[in-house]
């Protein structure tokens, strides 16, 4: 600082009007009572105050003292910058800011600044001085509620900074098998209820806000749903809760995505088993591009055919299980016709003589397949994953021979 500066501080200090010696020494003398009686008017004015524990009102009694003895060091240095506000909250149990919300907190120092004003002003000397104490007040107060909003704040954002950590690590677990006490522990911290069922989808996360998809989570709390988000570099990773009967269709997270395809992997019963449902859901993020047509979101399970194709060692498990294991258990003709009236191009009568049956006995035989794996054979999509899985099929149970000499 330079002299001039110096001595423009020095003047202000001069010009700024103060309160005497002895007012100070008054007002020191009044902290207790001046403290006793914020914590009365505290309670008459907010019923929840009275519930809290005989420790935490003790803590903001603590909290109003320091306060208040702020208050009468910065009266004697009128000229300087109010600094000593954010000590008042500094002293306080680290636990009374997660138990009193911020608006509890502004309504208490707007408790406390009435009071001041009321048992304050008839301490000063005389009239100057007791302007000069409601004008303190007044200021002084909103200095103390914007050092409560900061501290909040503060709060708040080391929370959420912990918060993001601790959903990447269990995104993370779940995503690598990592499955223990431990992830539902962390996971529980979080709010997520460890038994809830539990779908995995992926895609791309947004590029406006790629670390912190504000979007996904909204439409999240909109679908009645719980989420626990992790970015992997250049895919998104979700864990979504299941929804009651009100809750939102799935299909609403979408727009919370990036670019491209959007992936959902099965429900799995809880977070535990979530590793089943975020391989699958990867897998077909891997495999997508082989649909481009496909909807969004798609499930994992419809894109089998891709994701055998793409080297899912999983993929052509469940395509036998899902689409050749149930027509073998019905026996009859079903798997044979399905086979001729794939691999014959689709056409009903050439397939009929094939077999030398009638045409109707055909039809019969496709809505029966359709019935048992979910797959109607004239739709192109849903002939590909059936034809696709009768391959699969074959070549699980008939395997190359080993080529080894």
């Amino acid at each position: 600082m330079s002299g001039t500066e110096v001595r423009r501080a020095e003047a202000g200090r001069a010009e700024t009007p103060t309160v005497s010696p002895a007012t100070l020494r008054r007002l020191g003398l009044e902290s207790g009572d001046l403290a006793a009686a914020c914590l009365v008017a505290m309670e008459e004015h907010q019923p929840w105050f009275a519930a809290l524990p005989a420790d935490q009102r003790a803590a903001v009694l603590l909290v109003t003292q320091t306060g208040f003895a702020n208050f009468v060091a910065w009266l004697g240095e009128r000229g300087e910058t109010i600094r000593l506000t954010a000590e008042a909250f500094r002293i306080a149990p680290r636990d009374l800011a997660r138990r009193l919300s911020l608006r509890q907190t502004v309504d208490l120092v707007r408790i406390a600044t009435d009071v001041f004003e009321r048992h304050l002003p008839p301490l000063a000397a005389d009239e100057a001085e007791q302007r000069v104490l409601v004008e303190s007040i007044l200021r002084f107060g909103r200095e103390i509620a914007f050092a409560a909003a900061t501290v909040y704040a503060g709060a708040a954002e080391t929370r959420g900074a912990w918060d993001a950590r601790q959903e990447a690590l269990v995104v993370d677990a779940v995503v690598r098998g990592e499955t223990d006490d431990a992830l539902v522990s962390r996971a529980s911290a979080l709010g997520w209820d460890p038994a809830a069922a539990v779908r995995v989808v992926v895609g791309s996360p947004t590029a406006d806000a790629p670390d912190e998809p504000r979007e996904l989570r909204r439409e999240a709390g909109r679908a009645g749903r719980s989420i626990l988000v992790g970015v992997q570099g250049s895919r998104l990773v979700v864990l979504v809760s299941e929804a009651g009967e009100a809750g939102g269709s799935i299909g609403r997270l979408v727009d919370g995505f990036g670019p491209g395809p959007v992936v959902v992997g099965p429900v799995a019963p809880d977070l535990a088993a979530a590793h089943d449902s975020a391989r699958a859901a990867l897998a077909g993020l891997r495999a997508a591009p082989g649909w481009p047509d496909a909807p969004r979101p798609v499930g994992a399970d419809d894109l089998l055919p891709e994701r055998a194709l793409s080297g899912d060692p999983a993929a052509p498990r469940r395509l036998v299980d899902a689409c050749v294991t149930p027509l073998e258990a019905a026996g009859g003709e079903l798997l044979r016709t399905l086979a001729v009236y794939l691999e014959g191009g689709g056409a009903l009568e050439s397939c009929a003589r094939a077999l030398f049956v009638h045409p109707n006995t055909v039809r019969y035989r496709l809505r029966r397949v359709s019935d048992l794996t979910g797959r109607n054979p004239t739709d192109p999509r849903d002939a590909l994953v059936l034809r696709t899985a009768l391959v699969v099929g074959r070549l699980d149970a008939d395997p190359a021979p080993d080529s080894d000499p």
